[in-house]
């Protein structure tokens, strides 16, 4: 299947590094005009120019915002008013027990992990819906279905998501744009590194590190490794392409089979 995205804007929030940086290389890969974003001028150049070195030929830029905030979000915006697919990537995890949870942390995780994505969606559909195509796309996680009993703040963020996504979904249905979630997997990313080493011991040989966490915390798993940021990524650039017409409102797994479901 040849995916081709050129003539379309993309924008991949929390795009500097792990499954964000994935996405934004994938669509720009496709052809995309993509839109790099982080928080500081430092990490989204970085960013840019590891991209630009791989792929020379791709249509890249960045915007430094924190879009967690809606000031933010309106400078992301501001800085490119019209984009045609909105990936929803931000999002920040940790392990904490949950009744040490207090609630700055969960106003927190409500504001990285859920409000940013709000945001950009209510800024950037009415454009879609107008020109009549676009993509909107949620990176959520396996976590909004297998709620973690370390992470319960996480979870309750990640399904969250379900419900924006799909309540989007339904606000622009029969325009030509599409809504949908992405359920990712246990994905290899260097934050998540850091927390299987936190979770196993630190001083553990990385491929011991990882089979033991997929054994001990993530059983279900039937990939029984941890899934790579290209891998979703792949799925993302397909949602956002023509082929994936048909498919809104829904939550599309990626998770290496984890979430012991028919559905999710």
């Amino acid at each position: 299947m040849e995916i081709d995205l050129r003539g379309r804007t993309a924008f991949v929030s929390g795009s500097t590094k792990g499954i964000g940086h994935a996405i934004a290389a994938g669509l720009a890969r496709a052809g995309a005009a993509t839109i790099v974003n982080g928080r500081t001028e430092d990490s989204v150049t970085g960013a840019l120019d590891a991209l630009r070195t791989r792929l020379p030929e791709a249509d890249l830029r960045g915007v430094v915002a924190d879009v967690a905030t809606a000031e933010g979000a309106e400078a992301v915006r501001a800085e490119a008013p019209d984009v045609d697919i909105l990936v929803n990537n931000l999002g920040i995890f940790s392990a904490r027990p949950v009744l040490e949870i207090d609630d700055e942390e969960w106003r927190r995780y409500f504001e990285v992990n859920v409000l940013s994505g709000v945001r950009l969606a209510r800024l950037y559909l009415p454009g879609m819906t107008e020109r009549g195509w676009g993509r909107v796309q949620f990176i959520a996680s396996d976590s909004a279905v297998v709620t973690p009993a370390e992470m319960v703040h996480y979870g309750v963020s990640k399904t969250a998501l379900l419900a924006v996504s799909r309540g989007y979904a339904k606000a622009v249905a029969g325009t030509g744009v599409t809504v949908n979630t992405v359920l990712a997997g246990p994905t290899h990313t260097a934050g998540v590194e850091d927390f299987v080493a936190e979770m196993v011991g630190e001083d553990l040989p990385w491929d011991e590190a990882q089979r033991r966490f997929m054994t001990e915390h993530r059983p279900n798993s039937l990939l029984q490794r941890l899934i790579e940021p290209e891998e979703i990524a792949s799925m993302v650039v397909y949602l956002s392409s023509p082929h994936a017409s048909a498919t809104t409102g829904g939550a599309v797994r990626v998770d290496g089979g984890y979430v012991d479901a028919i559905l999710p």
